[in-house]
């Protein structure tokens, strides 16, 4: 394979950064161009729902690589501009400002956009959290204090959230980590979302329990299994969440997390293939000369004999790394141990691979989940998950060195599979 000339990153994300530093890292010395959305340079997503919302990081500390850094790759960053276009046969992308960015490899890095309400309003108050901006007025608007107590006026210099009632629409890791931050921050929190617990679908009902109680017992209030149907404003702002029980839990400040989509309505016409993210093969390639990394890539697992889509930290890097090989010429298959982690109130949870019950492999009474380390009562274990026998997930709850140790049982028995496959 012919080492190309030039590559184009598009996505100034964590897996477009990746991408470009593994290139040069390899020992790619073509030019190397990353386009960019949003106008601020590569910065790290996870920080945005805790350490920069809550204040405790400045919004800089999120940054991922200094200016200096970023010189020293060597590469042109445009940022500030929207890709809109890509002639996947010609590898050519049209962005916003009307620039035409030709390479001979073209990597997709654009991640995802938060999902919304069907029909929601334009009502102040209204968050969604993808974003670093998103991140900053969310906590602004968390600490606008003023006489009315619907927070219409005032100013944003107060210390903290208290008096401010705060609706999480969406109970996933997000959500649930909005309504971590802003409890802790000294909002009024309710979480309402379709599951019967928080994140029930990425931890197993078990442990979504353990974290309800833990929500609860910080003062969140719960509301399991509840359907909205619609947010009530008056005079341009935010007063409530209309449940379709026909109940309106008051609010000042309401953040959507009910996902995201995958962003790529801009390849329309571009020739990929485009199913819940960009469709690509084992080697993350969507069309050759055509490769996808992060949130916004689908691709096959062999491993597990199935398409997937990652929404996480780890995965963005990691498949970074595995495009990066690929545009050199050197294509393996990507099978990664699926994971992420969250941090709320000050316990970090893991989780390796999937919950039993959530594999959609086998029925629930085939799941088997046991307490191999530690325990649940002392909110200090490991818990490995098992489907008809073998291993599909394991749990670590403030045992971080530990859920390492079970975790490789689980990358052994991932070994196996590609071995089969």
């Amino acid at each position: 394979m012919t080492v190309p000339a030039a590559v184009l990153v598009v996505g100034a994300s964590a897996a477009g950064l990746a991408t470009a530093e593994a290139l040069r890292r390899h020992g790619y010395r073509g030019a190397l161009t990353v386009l960019g959305e949003e106008p601020h340079a590569p910065y790290d997503r996870p920080p945005l729902s805790k350490q920069v919302l809550a204040g405790r990081w400045e919004h800089g500390r999120a940054t991922l690589r200094d200016e200096a850094q970023l010189a020293e790759l060597g590469a042109e960053f445009v940022l500030g501009d929207r890709a809109v276009g890509l002639d996947a046969g010609a590898r050519t992308v049209a962005t916003a400002a009307g620039r035409s960015l030709r390479a001979d490899a073209v990597v997709l890095a654009t991640g995802v956009r938060a999902r919304r309400l069907p029909g929601q309003p334009d009502l102040a108050g209204v968050h969604v959290l993808r974003t670093l901006d998103d991140a900053l007025a969310l906590r602004s608007d968390l600490l606008r204090h003023g006489p009315d107590s619907r927070g219409l006026t005032g100013t944003s210099d107060a210390p903290d959230a208290s008096g401010r009632r705060l609706v999480v629409v969406g109970d996933g890791v997000l959500g649930s980590e909005v309504a971590a931050t802003a409890r802790d921050m000294g909002a009024d929190v309710t979480l309402a979302g379709p599951q019967p617990a928080p994140m029930a679908a990425q931890l197993g009902h078990g442990a979504a329990g353990l974290l309800a109680r833990l929500h609860a017992s910080r003062g969140v209030r719960l509301r399991p299994g509840a359907a909205v149907e619609s947010l009530t404003g008056e005079r341009g702002r935010v007063t409530g969440v209309r449940l379709e029980t026909g109940e309106t839990l008051p609010a000042d400040v309401v953040v959507v997390a009910l996902g995201a989509v995958p962003a790529t309505a801009w390849l329309e016409g571009s020739g990929l293939r485009t199913d819940d993210g960009v469709v690509c093969d084992s080697r993350c390639r969507a069309a050759d000369g055509v490769y996808a990394a992060g949130d916004v890539a689908r691709w096959h697992h062999d491993a597990l004999g199935t398409h997937m889509r990652l929404e996480n930290r780890t995965n963005a890097t990691g498949q970074a790394l595995a495009v990066a090989s690929a545009v050199l010429g050197d294509e393996r298959p990507y099978r990664p141990v699926p994971y992420f982690w969250t941090d709320q109130f000050g316990t970090r949870v893991q989780m390796y691979g999937r919950p039993a019950a959530g594999t959609g492999t086998r029925t629930d009474a085939d799941a088997e989940v046991a307490v191999v380390e530690g325990d649940m009562a002392d909110g200090r274990f490991v818990a490995v998950h098992r489907s008809g026998g073998a291993i599909t997930g394991v749990l670590g709850w403030n045992m971080p060195k530990q859920t390492l140790r079970y975790r490789r049982e689980l990358a052994d028995a991932y070994a196996a599979l590609s071995a089969a496959a």
